[in-house]
């Protein structure tokens, strides 16, 4: 773990986990629907020691163990652990920068790995599957707007999705309305740092984070939204989510996700 130095972690164990999948139309209330979505974001490194057991809570969460939650997992690889002897693959300094600005928003001392943070309002060590259990049961009671995200498919190394959001709930001023292309799975065979000699796996790694457009109160959503991607990605192993945000960036008001397909 990392916050302005590293520290040692103690880990809580990890949560069993079922199967499944949403596509398509996420909507409004936790009393409407059996699953409401909830938003996890990772903040990782393959540099960072600590940051594994993070990773394979992510991963179980991947799963959607929780039969209330749509669980829309996020894993995004921060860039400042690379001076320490690996560089992450999947790192950036964009996730770096949405980091900080979730730290300032909390009002936090400084910002760390692992870290994660739910529906962009609660934080906690991204190890600790208690503190993550408890957000998430939070999360469930929250109602969301209604998110929709439709005919993702890759055209070249251009990701076309069709995102459709509102009305804002009252008392909203506004908005963000994000397009985020992430890879399925994705592994590593870290040869120096912390983590020399490890075989790293990761899920929903954020591979592109665009914002798309806004929300205004009263009004809806509806646009065609393209992000560019590295070269050669297969769409088989892609998915597109696309979140309705409150600038900052701050709490998140609604969330749908889509696999691609070959």
């Amino acid at each position: 773990m990392i916050r302005s130095s590293i520290a040692v972690l103690v880990f809580s164990g990890l949560l069993a986990a079922g199967a499944y999948f949403s596509r398509g139309f996420t909507s409004a209330s936790p009393a409407a629907t059996s699953r409401v979505p909830v938003v996890v974001e990772l903040f990782t490194s393959e540099g960072c020691s600590s940051c594994p057991p993070a990773d394979a809570l992510l991963r179980k969460f991947d799963t959607q163990p929780i039969p209330t939650a749509e669980l829309i997992v996020l894993s995004e690889h921060v860039d400042y652990w690379n001076h320490i002897g690996w560089t992450d693959p999947y790192s950036s300094h964009a996730y770096s920068e949405r980091q900080s600005a979730y730290g300032d928003r909390l009002h936090l001392d400084g910002v760390y790995t692992p870290q994660m943070i739910v529906d962009g309002t609660r934080e906690f060590v991204g190890s600790n599957s208690d503190d993550a259990g408890s957000a998430i049961s939070k999360a469930t009671g929250v109602s969301k707007i209604a998110v929709r995200i439709t005919d993702a498919k890759l055209e070249g190394d251009t990701l076309h999705a069709r995102i459709e959001a509102g009305p804002l709930p009252p008392g909203t001023r506004s908005a963000d309305v994000i397009l985020i292309a992430a890879l399925n799975h994705a592994e590593s065979q870290v040869a120096a740092g912390e983590n020399s000699g490890r075989r790293l796996t990761h899920v929903a790694v954020v591979r592109a984070l665009k914002k798309a457009g806004s929300l205004s109160p009263g009004q809806s959503f509806i646009q065609e939204v393209v992000v560019k991607l590295e070269k050669h990605v297969d769409p088989a192993d892609l998915r597109a989510i696309a979140l309705v945000q409150e600038p900052g960036p701050g709490k998140i008001l609604g969330a749908a996700q889509q696999q691609l397909s070959k």
